[in-house]
């Protein structure tokens, strides 16, 4: 079996607002609580929140945010230590957040540096055709 792996976890979305104000600030005490508990038993490091002032930068230009039409929202990240993704998943399924309309996106950092033959999240596929299987 391998050794552990460094998974980068994407906070996304906003809180349900059907939800009280106090249930969604205990929410966030808790997750606060499983965070630093992650981080001293090295299941986690350390992220950050994200603040909504943004650029978008591209070959078109830089763009000026927060971008009210977006649809997808990170609200911060942090690294859960595992040794696959279903385990780094697991993990991530104990957030306090969850409950209060936040998701999470999991992706296994990759050490190789990008090229242009090999196949990435950046190349483009033929039509019909996924990445996933």
């Amino acid at each position: 079996m391998s050794g552990p792996t460094d998974y980068l976890v994407l906070s996304r979305g906003q809180w349900d607002a059907t939800r009280p104000k106090e249930t969604i600030q205990r929410a966030i005490d808790d997750f606060y609580v499983w965070y630093e508990l992650g981080l001293a038993n090295g299941r986690m490091k350390p992220g950050q929140r994200l603040k909504a002032e943004r650029r978008s930068v591209s070959r078109h230009g830089v763009i000026d945010g927060p971008f009210a039409e977006a649809k997808e929202v990170i609200g911060g990240y942090w690294f859960i230590v595992a040794r696959s993704l279903d385990e780094a998943a697991a993990i991530a399924a104990e957030n306090p957040c969850l409950a209060c309309g936040l998701e999470l996106e999991i992706r296994e950092v990759d050490p190789e540096r990008a090229s242009a033959w090999a196949i990435t999240n950046e190349t483009p596929m033929p039509q019909g055709c996924n990445r996933s299987g």
